[in-house]
């Protein structure tokens, strides 16, 4: 199955953001960026690790925090190019730990915060 990210907007008063489900490649990261009308990535505000294939109910904890009506784009990450296997390493526009691309567009959902 191709890659993809199922989630729908929620609440995120108990500092969780989640997905329905991710089918991801390879080992990697679900990794929440903020953003807004122009649907460009932004900070990274939470992550969760992914393993290859269908990962159902995926949690992040939010590391800052986010107000209902905020958008968050819940995006697929690889596990490539860091320092370490296992450890979250990328930051806004790096190249460890980066987006997973599919025909050249990210892999990702938009919601906001309930």
């Amino acid at each position: 199955m191709a890659p993809s990210v199922t989630a729908m907007d929620q609440s995120v008063a108990n500092g969780v953001v989640s997905a329905d489900s991710i089918m991801a490649p390879a080992n990697g990261w679900m990794v929440v960026h903020r953003t807004d009308a122009e649907m460009k990535p932004g900070p990274v505000v939470g992550y969760a690790p992914l393993r290859e294939g269908e990962n159902t109910d995926v949690a992040a904890i939010l590391q800052e925090d986010v107000a209902a009506g905020d958008m968050l784009m819940l995006m697929v990450h690889g596990e490539d190019g860091g320092m370490s296997t296992g450890v979250f390493e990328y930051t806004l526009g790096a190249k460890e730990d980066g987006p997973i691309r599919v025909d050249d567009k990210l892999v990702m959902q938009v919601i906001t915060a309930q």
